[in-house]
């Protein structure tokens, strides 16, 4: 029996629409998806699940024909000018009617003040729906390594809410050059799915470079120079395992979504011993 449950990430098969991103995951073995209601970038392909009732519809017809379950929905960005009822309540909405359980966010903001009230926020917001915002930490943004993350998810839990959560990128963690001993220190309840993937090579000097990496060219666990085996020594034993592994050039050669998911979880389940 697998030790972890595993997701195929919206970024994997960006080329997708929800319902095929739902079919694929089933096709190549998982038991989760994590879809994209609204894109990430103004250049990636757009599906208006927010906006489509179509689309969402065709999308629930496939969860509920497949067996496979939503895990998260992204990405909220919480920026200076936030404002979170106004902006967040109709996703929050689609993400419930979607059944899933986790948001992945953003926190494009320096001012960590107003960071923490907005996100304790969409913690409140979400709650309701039994959804559990995750605050993840990229480099390039305002909350730029795991540290800062925790002080964050630290004072939005002190503040009552108990669904504020820590998303681990295995990506991210190790361009910002986090640290596994300050990651065995976080409380286990904080992170209910961490993404994994592989890196391919060394630190580049470039945040430009950093971020093209992310997006579009990471590798499958185990092909690369990522200290995997370390980070799944210290994360909570049986934590969902979402694969978001971008991998733009195998796309352009031709390999289709369902290969590059299949072979994700196959390298995936290799490198924890499944």
């Amino acid at each position: 029996m697998s030790r972890h449950p595993y997701s195929l990430a919206a970024l994997t098969v960006l080329e997708l629409s929800p319902p095929e991103m739902v079919e694929t995951a089933a096709r190549a073995g998982y038991d989760f998806v994590g879809l994209r209601p609204i894109p990430a970038t103004p250049d990636e392909p757009s599906f208006p699940l927010l906006s489509d009732p179509a689309l969402l519809r065709a999308t629930r017809r496939r969860i509920q024909d497949t067996g496979v379950k939503v895990a998260d929905i992204e990405i909220l960005r919480l920026k200076p000018d936030t404002r979170v009822q106004d902006d967040f309540a109709h996703f929050v909405e689609v993400g419930a009617e979607l059944g899933a359980s986790d948001i992945l966010v953003a926190g494009n903001d320096d001012d960590h003040t107003r960071l923490i009230d907005n996100f304790a926020a969409l913690c409140e917001l979400a709650a309701p729906h039994g959804l559990h915002p995750h605050l993840e930490f990229m480099p390039w943004t305002g909350v730029k390594d795991l540290n800062q993350a925790r002080r964050i998810i630290g004072a939005v839990r002190k503040a009552g809410h108990a669904n504020a959560c820590l998303l681990v990128d295995a990506f991210h963690f190790d361009r910002s050059r986090s640290h596994l001993q300050d990651l065995a220190e976080v409380p286990a309840d904080w992170m209910r799915y961490v993404q994994i993937c592989d890196v391919p090579g060394p630190i580049p000097e470039s945040m430009d470079e950093i971020l093209r990496e992310a997006r579009c060219e990471r590798r499958f666990p185990g092909d690369g120079e990522a200290d995997l085996r370390g980070l799944l020594n210290v994360i909570p034993p049986e934590v969902l395992l979402s694969l978001e592994i971008p991998t733009d050039a195998l796309r352009q050669q031709g390999i289709s979504a369902l290969e590059r998911a299949r072979t994700a979880l196959e390298k995936a389940r290799l490198l924890v011993g499944d």
